[in-house]
Formats: C-alpha cells, structure tokens, sequence
C-alpha cells in the first residue's frame, strides 16, 4: 500500500514537470523580472501559487467537466498531446515576435512595483509559459485516473494535491534562481537548453498523442 502511495505521489512531478518545462521558462522569467531580489522571490513564489491552483483545479474537477460536454479520456490524450507537441515545435522556431517575448517586452519590467508583479504574474509566466493547454490536459487524465470508490478518490486526491506542492516546489526554485542559472549558462547555453527542452516537449506531445489514439482503437501502446 506504501509503494503505491509513493508511486502516485511521484507520479504527478514526473508527469508534469517535463510538460511544464521550468527551465525553459527560465530566461522569460529573468527577462520579466530583471535583476530585482525582492520581485524575483515575490514573483516566483505568486507564479508557484498560480501554478498549483491551475494543477489541482484540473485534477480535480477536469474529469467533471469533460463528462459534461462528453468528451472522453482518449481525445483529452490526443488533443493534449497535439497541444504538447505543437508547444515544442514553436518553441523549436520561436523567435523574438512571438507572443510571450512581445508580452514580456510591453510590460517592461523596470518601472514595475511589487504589487504590479504580483498582478502581472497570471500572463505569460504561470499561462501560457509553465501551466499551459498541454499542463492541465494531462493533469485532467491524472485525475481521471482516480478510483470512485470515496475512501479511494479522496486518498487518490490528497496524494496528488501533494504531488503537485511538489511540482511547483520544483517550479519555485528554478524560477527563483532563473537569473543565477542564465548567468551560468551564458547566451549560447540558454539557447541550446530552449532548443533541446522544446525537442523533448515535441517528443514527449507525440507519446501523448499515440497513447491516446492507441486507447481509441485498443492497441497495446509500449
């Protein structure tokens, strides 16, 4: 009983920290933030905040809403894994017009206050950068995963509410240091950390994406 415990529990972070991707969120969030102590520990710890509210909000009432509107578990997989991959891919082409750059970029970040941080920290850090579409597709299929038995469910819930405080335990840190983990990489290192992050993300949409076509048509996926 144990083991399956902590097997749920690790469940959650190594299902969706590689989704999530924090650290190729990383540079964004530096260029946000800029060199502020004081709003690079206040941001990060709302962008952790937003983030676990949005992953325990689609764990936990996700699978209610999709039974709502009749979409099945499968389609969830599939068009979040299409969501995954097409992330990756941008994010494999991205340049310095797309959306979150030019958000970062108009919201220029030295003539913030603390509070303006806070406000600002929904768009792009926390949606669409490190909780996005593909983020809470899959945290809906680990909900979905749940027994429906009430003793279990609620076991089931309360081990992954704590696996996603670890998550964003994880989100919060990267986030935190994002300046000293730029400075160390360099320009050229930050930029192969993006690329080689997003081909894993474009790998791990298209794993997502054949887990759920093979639910739909019963064949064994390996």
């Amino acid at each position: 009983m144990a083991a399956d415990l902590l097997q749920s529990l690790a469940l959650v972070p190594l299902t969706l920290l590689p989704i999530m991707n924090p650290l190729s969120g990383a540079p964004v969030f530096s260029m946000t933030v800029g060199d502020d102590p004081a709003a690079t520990r206040q941001l990060a710890r709302q962008v952790a905040i937003n983030c676990w509210f949005v992953l325990v909000g689609s764990m936990l009432v996700g699978t209610y809403v999709l039974e709502l509107f009749g979409i099945s578990l499968p389609i969830v997989r599939i068009g979040g894994g299409l969501l995954v991959a097409a992330s990756g891919w941008r994010m494999l082409n991205r340049n310095d017009d797309d959306e979150v750059h030019a958000a970062v970029k108009r919201t220029q970040p030295g003539a913030w206050t603390h509070a303006e941080v806070v406000r600002r920290s929904f768009f792009p850090i926390t949606f669409p950068l490190t909780t996005g579409p593909g983020t809470i597709a899959a945290a809906i299929a680990i909900g979905a995963g749940w027994p429906r038995q009430l003793d279990m469910y609620v076991t089931g819930a309360l081990v992954a509410v704590l696996g996603a405080t670890l998550t964003v335990g994880v989100v919060y840190l990267i986030y935190r240091h994002a300046a000293a983990l730029m400075a160390r990489l360099g320009e050229v290192g930050a930029l192969v950390m993006v690329r080689l992050m997003a081909f894993i993300l474009l790998c791990i949409g298209i794993e997502i994406m054949w887990t759920g076509w093979a639910e739909l048509n019963g064949i064994h996926a390996p």
